[in-house]
């Protein structure tokens, strides 16, 4: 579907053309079948697909133009002025007919059908995979090409079996295939179900090209080609290899782009016709992707990307098959409370599986009634006793912006201080901190895809193809269309391959490296002089500073040729636009700050922000991180940015919420965990907790630290959709809703905000989040009586934007349902939204860009004798933060279901190891027992381990020291000893990953 026009876009001139006699107008280059369309006219095409480059190699799409000597494809013609196009003539249905017969004699006799035994094609008669027992899987292809409300026919005698969006137009034209040219039908090739997502039949296959196209040019994955000539033509993966051996990602976009069948869903459960479809939001990265989920018997059966701002129908792995989570027998579907004499033990986790372990041995179901009464009533004795700092928040940046607001203001006014935090302490608080402070927002200057205007895009501690793969597909189409990509990381990632420099410096050196490229700028001088006079603060002060940074003095401490330094300061200086887009690599040390105050120095001087193709974009992690940031959900803001401590902020907000409200910034995730295990004798000792949809005892640094100040809680209720690492530690456990169970909005790291529906019903006695949040705060003493459309969400929406006017307040509810997504800031109903922002001036005070110099300040712990390594932890594409929903997402857990530990060929070697071999690392806090995995984009002297793994936890063994301005722990910089051998925690059912690179 297409996406609605917005407010005051300015629409391409128009030309006046005749179509079958009718007088219509198309814009300037758009072809004829796309005018037709728009005028209601179908005319039959197959190779051609909405977002893809028209191909025009079908001819199913001819028409006739008058004047002409041959038929014209019309998806790849554009309609002129004054041009006569006919579609009636019977040359041109004569042709269609023909190209639709000869392609529907090629097909198998039916479409695939899952049983018992596996998917059966009549004209194969073999099985050629392994079914679900007591399923019938259909996998017929339900055709995106078609129009919405096309019905694609059953099996008949014009049209044997259904082929989606070929059976469609044979029906429609009513074509009967001749005996004779199904004798000449090829020899049907055999099924490929090699691939845990994806089946492949390429007996249904009519050479279309959609799917090369989708790989090769929209999602730059480059594993789909078409191989041979003449007859013997084909589809292959990488070097004819089987789709599951290929270095295929799983996107899907080539089942989105297929139009018959040929490459399927394995996912796609039930007949093609389902029983609604509901347009949402992708419930992982920041990126945002719109998705419609299709539901059959309230079940998730697949998932197509919609044609958002974000994504234009792009999607990855996890947004495509990752969506059956929510429907995994583990889901909590009853209140919990744990059993009297059951202590909270933090040992329990470290054998802990969660395929097997059964919560019943320590905790008792519960009535709603009884576990909402004993939760909010022993958190208000415990404020009432001990104090307002006495309890504390944590909220999720997987719910909604509506969730968010209405549970810091729970925490602001029931329980009567800011100690309220969420994960963008752990991700980009350090960012947040440098860009309030430089720029005077917290948010990104310009979108990702705005990288289609950069001459030079850089990105620094980033792996977007795995973090936000959607978001490098516009990065690796600018380089397609000759922007040069440098990439700057101690990791060489997928990303490298399309890069025109790159950078690996040495772990911990980010400030040595940027100085540098500064350094250059100025003193060579490339600093965009006019800019930094009109719009910079303190210049000299930097100038001064990175004066020592020459690259030759910085050469050996961050292992970059200074000549290749000097190269790339140069490129990004003279660029006519440049834009910079960072990730935890850059946040995630004690001088995160200080990293991002380099990044915003380097824009500043080069002049290389406040338009199109340039800035600053920290990549957000979680799918509403920015969302919940901006609701407020963090100790020292208010909704939007609006600082505790400031008198007028504050008043403002007790008129607001007519509640007195405390004046002094709140703890942090990690000081929260100090304050846990705080003396008795501390009056802000905290001692009670309420956490929704987060998971500490897995997310946080140091996790023996961490559990032992969970499990030290006097009280703690837990609100999640499965029993997480910190669930049972919990005195309560709530159940609440999936992403695909609840109505509401988040923003995407674009500042998008943007719309989600209700696509299933939540299991048993599972409850919405908003409502959960209210019974709580009604029980704590506030009066709230949220109520309205989709069940108060719109009236939570409503006062969250009165919260947030000087961002929002165009964005009202009713245009949120008619446009789905709207970007902040925003200000009047006429406001089409900001993509790009600091035009003219900066968000701070003097409307000037404040530039704070930056030192090489060491991280907290260093390599030595006894832990000579490096560990750097990270996500990776299949698998999202903990794991507690992709791991229970059946195609996500089969194409990566073990924890590895990431190392290059030559450390490999120097400890007499294999891909495959069995190691443990350790730090100072903990180890963990791993299988090794070859990876030469790992540098010497460093392990690379993703966090998603309970069974390999890799933050027993991450440091908790914090960077002093956004308090962040430091993720990506340990010291750690390898040694061969050790014990991995089994986890049965599940399969082996790769191992080699």
């Amino acid at each position: 579907m297409n996406a609605p026009t917005k407010m005051n876009e300015v629409l391409p001139a128009t030309v006046e053309f005749k179509l079958d006699q009718q007088t219509i107008h198309a814009f300037e280059g758009e072809s004829i079948l796309k005018a037709a369309k728009r005028h209601g006219v179908d005319i039959p095409h197959l190779c051609y697909k909405d977002g893809l480059r028209a191909d025009g190699n079908c001819r199913a799409c001819v028409v006739e133009i008058k004047g002409e000597r041959t038929l014209a494809p019309s998806c790849c013609r554009n309609a002129t002025a004054g041009m006569e196009v006919l579609l009636k003539t019977p040359r041109v249905e004569k042709s269609q007919k023909m190209v639709l017969e000869m392609l529907l004699s090629d097909m198998p006799d039916t479409g695939y059908k899952w049983n018992d035994a596996g998917a059966t094609s009549a004209s194969s008669g073999t099985a050629v995979a392994a079914g679900k027992s007591g399923a019938d899987f259909a996998l017929a292809h339900e055709a995106p090409g078609l129009p919405a409300d096309a019905a694609v026919p059953e099996a008949s005698a014009n049209h044997p079996g259904q082929h989606g969006e070929l059976s469609y137009w044979a029906d429609r034209l009513d074509v009967t295939v001749r005996p004779a040219l199904k004798s000449l039908r090829r020899e049907q090739p055999k099924a490929d179900v090699s691939h845990p997502a994806m089946a492949v039949n390429l007996d249904a296959c009519i050479q279309c090209n959609r799917c090369v196209r989708a790989c090769r040019e929209e999602q730059v994955n480059d594993v789909i080609g078409y191989a041979l000539r003449g007859s013997h033509s084909e589809i292959v993966f990488d070097l004819n290899d089987p789709m599951g051996d290929s270095t295929c990602v799983a996107c899907g976009e080539c089942v989105q782009a297929c139009p018959t069948g040929a490459l399927m869903p394995k996912t796609h459960i039930g007949s093609q016709v389902v029983d609604k479809k509901v347009d949402s939001v992708c419930p992982f990265c920041g990126v945002g992707c719109l998705l419609t989920y299709n539901v059959k018997d309230n079940v998730i059966v697949s998932v197509d990307g919609r044609d958002g701002p974000a994504n234009h129908n792009r999607l990855c792995v996890k947004g495509r098959f990752g969506f059956d989570y929510a429907a995994n027998p583990q889901r909590l579907t009853v209140p919990l409370i744990r059993k009297e004499g059951v202590p909270k033990d933090p040992a329990l986790l470290d054998n802990l599986n969660r395929n097997t372990a059964d919560w019943s041995d320590v905790f008792r179901e519960a009535t709603w009634e009884e576990a909402l009464a004993y939760s909010a009533g022993t958190l208000k004795r415990l404020r009432d006793t001990h104090g307002k700092k006495a309890l504390a928040g944590f909220g999720s940046a997987k719910g909604s912006n509506e969730e968010a607001y209405l549970f810091q203001k729970l925490v602001r006014t029931g329980f009567g201080s800011n100690n309220v935090d969420h994960c963008t302490r752990l991700c980009h608080a350090s960012s947040v901190a440098a860009l309030l402070e430089g720029v005077g927002s917290g948010a990104v200057s310009n979108q990702v895809n705005d990288v289609q205007h950069s001459e030079l895009i850089f990105v620094i501690g980033s792996n977007p193809t795995a973090n936000h793969p959607v978001a490098a597909t516009w990065m690796k189409n600018a380089s397609k269309q000759g922007a040069k990509i440098v990439l700057a990381d101690p990791r060489i990632t997928d990303i490298g391959k399309h890069a025109w420099r790159t950078l690996q410096f040495k772990p911990d050196t980010d400030v040595a490296m940027l100085n540098a490229l500064i350094h250059v700028v100025i003193e060579e001088g490339l600093a965009d002089q006019d800019f930094i006079a009109k719009r910079a603060n303190n210049f000299e002060a930097l100038r001064e500073n990175v004066k020592g940074y020459s690259p030759e003095a910085m050469e050996p401490i961050c292992g970059i040729p200074a000549q290749t330094l000097r190269e790339v300061a140069r490129a990004f200086a003279k660029a006519k636009s440049a834009m910079i887009l960072w990730g935890m690599g850059v946040s995630q040390h004690v001088h995160g700050t200080d990293n991002a105050r380099c990044l915003i120095a380097l824009v500043t001087v080069t002049g290389q922000i406040g338009k199109p193709g340039s800035g600053l974009h920290p990549l957000r992690g979680q799918n509403n991180v920015q969302g919940a940031s901006d609701a407020g959900l963090i100790p020292m803001m208010f909704p939007n940015y609006q600082r505790v401590d400031n008198k007028a902020v504050h008043s403002w907000f007790e008129k607001f919420w007519d509640t007195k409200l405390d004046d002094r910034p709140g703890y942090t995730v990690v000081e929260i965990m100090h304050k846990a295990l705080a003396d008795d004798s501390d009056p802000h000792k905290v001692r009670g907790m309420y956490i929704m949809g987060e998971n500490p005892a897995m997310s946080d640094p140091d996790l023996n630290h961490a559990r032992h100040a969970l499990a030290s809680l006097e009280h703690m209720v837990v609100q999640d959709i499965f029993m997480t690492e910190t669930a049972w530690l919990a005195d309560v456990v709530l159940p609440a809703t999936a992403w695909p169970e609840k109505n509401g909005t988040v923003s995407n790291t674009d500042r998008m905000v943007q719309l989600g529906k209700k696509a299933i019903d939540p299991p048993g006695q599972a409850m919405p989040d908003l409502w959960i949040i209210q019974q709580i705060a009604k029980r704590m003493g506030l009066n709230w009586n949220y109520q309205g459309d989709m069940d108060g969400v719109a009236a939570v929406y409503e006062e969250m934007r009165q919260a947030m006017s000087t961002a929002i307040s165009g964005i009202t509810w009713e245009r949120l349902q008619r446009e789905s997504s709207v970007t902040y800031p925003c200000l009047s109903a006429e406001d089409p939204g900001a993509p790009t922002v600091f035009i003219d001036r900066f968000a701070t005070t003097d409307g000037r860009v404040n530039l704070v110099p930056a030192d090489i300040i060491p991280a907290n712990e260093r390599p030595d004798a006894e832990f000579p390594f490096v560990l750097i932890t990270g996500r990776q594409l299949e698998h999202w933060h903990t794991g507690s929903m992709t791991r229970r997402a059946v195609v996500l857990d089969a194409i990566e279901p073990m924890a590895t530990a990431s190392m290059c060929g030559e450390d490999l070697s120097l400890l007499g190891l294999e891909a495959g071999d069995v190691v443990t690392v350790q730090s100072r806090r903990g180890e963990v027992a791993i299988h090794v995995r070859r990876d030469d984009g790992t540098p010497r002297g460093a392990v690379f381990i993703p966090f998603a793994y309970y069974e390999a936890a890799a933050n027993l063994m991450t440091n908790a020291a914090l960077d002093p301005f956004g308090k962040i722990p430091e993720f990506k910089y340990c010291a750690v000893a390898i040694r061969r051998g050790g014990k991995p925690q089994a986890v049965p059912g599940y399969g082996t990953a790769k191992l080699a690179a």
